[in-house]
């Protein structure tokens, strides 16, 4: 049987002395929150008995900070990726002691999603979401705000001029990225096609936006076919993508602007169209990771969830300890691009 890890094994891991191990663990003297944060990992990692205790010392004289996170679709790989970042982007946080609430959408109705954020305000100094773009959600946000409770728009914007900064892609971007995407991959010019989740999610009509400004710049000779509604459900993007190839013998290429693109790539291996059109995605996921490896799909357009979670706490904890910002900010991630080979 492994003998359990001891202090000094413990400061051989840290890569400090055994009398700092001993001061953090007993509080007997002040020691940089730096170096007891590196004791508390290096407990993590070894299994030390007295990890809790290491947690508590580390964390007692610092502020402590609640922050409520609303995400949808609980079950579904990416959510709870981002549910993973956002709890291990808060928990890790220096100089405070963060707390996360995280709830989750049944539906993304404007009516739920207001009802989530007031609920929300008496229980979280700063409040985060992916929502549509609808009065009764800047009515929530704004009533937020009145109770000095700042709302970050994550994805997708809402409540421009009343939420405290939107984080995430630049959407225009994203959609001209998808449209270049599909020109340089076509070996011919033919219909492209996309789909968005609705006309309320801002992030989606930008993403068409750039989509279809890239194909009127610079490859007019693409035929864009009418936009498809597909409420970002699988079973309508399934049914929706069969009905488009059937339609459409001469179609080249389409993009997923949100989500929903489980359904297609089912679509897709069924009608074995491996290799044969240009499809574009969003976010890197174990399906759409065997999708690209099997040429069921050509680009995987993936926000850097780390990177968003890290930046968005960091903010939260600014709005909470300054107050909200005079004029509403945005901050746009680098675009993560996955290929076949690049997976």
């Amino acid at each position: 049987m492994a003998s359990r890890p001891t202090i000094a094994d413990l400061a051989v891991k840290a890569g400090v002395s055994v009398a700092t191990v001993d001061r953090v663990l007993n509080g007997r003297h002040k020691v940089r929150e730096e170096t007891a944060r590196r004791v508390f990992d290096a407990a993590e990692a070894i299994g030390y008995h007295a990890v809790s205790l290491i947690q508590q010392r580390l964390y007692q004289d610092l502020p402590e900070f609640t922050f409520g996170v609303i995400l949808q679709k609980e079950k579904q790989e990416f959510y709870q990726n981002f549910a993973h970042e956002v709890e291990s982007a808060v928990r890790s946080m220096p100089s405070i002691r963060g707390r996360l609430i995280l709830n989750y959408l049944v539906t993304p109705t404007p009516a739920e999603i207001s009802e989530k954020i007031l609920a929300m305000i008496p229980r979280a100094q700063a409040i985060a979401l992916p929502a549509i773009d609808h009065h009764q959600v800047s009515e929530a946000v704004m009533k937020a705000r009145g109770k000095g409770v700042p709302v970050f728009s994550l994805l997708s914007d809402f409540a421009a001029g009343v939420r405290e900064s939107y984080v995430g892609l630049n959407n225009l971007k994203v959609g001209r990225t998808a449209a270049w995407m599909i020109t340089k991959g076509a070996k011919r010019p033919g219909k492209v096609a996309i789909f968005v989740g609705g006309h309320r999610w801002h992030g989606h009509e930008l993403r068409e936006t750039g989509f279809r400004n890239y194909f009127r710049q610079n490859a007019p000779q693409f035929e864009i076919l009418d936009t498809l509604v597909n409420l970002e459900t699988r079973q309508l993007t399934y049914e929706a993508t069969l009905d488009l190839l059937a339609r459409h013998p001469d179609l080249v290429g389409f993009y997923c602007a949100g989500g929903g693109m489980e359904g297609a790539i089912t679509a897709l291996r069924e009608e074995n169209r491996a290799h044969k059109l240009e499809v574009v995605v969003n976010e890197l996921t174990s399906m759409t990771r065997a999708a690209l490896a099997d040429g069921i799909i050509t680009l995987v357009i993936g926000t850097p969830l780390a990177s968003l979670c890290r930046e968005l706490t960091s903010m939260m904890v600014n709005a909470v300890k300054n107050g909200p910002a005079d004029t509403p900010g945005q901050l746009f991630l680098p675009l993560s691009l996955y290929t076949a080979e690049s997976i």
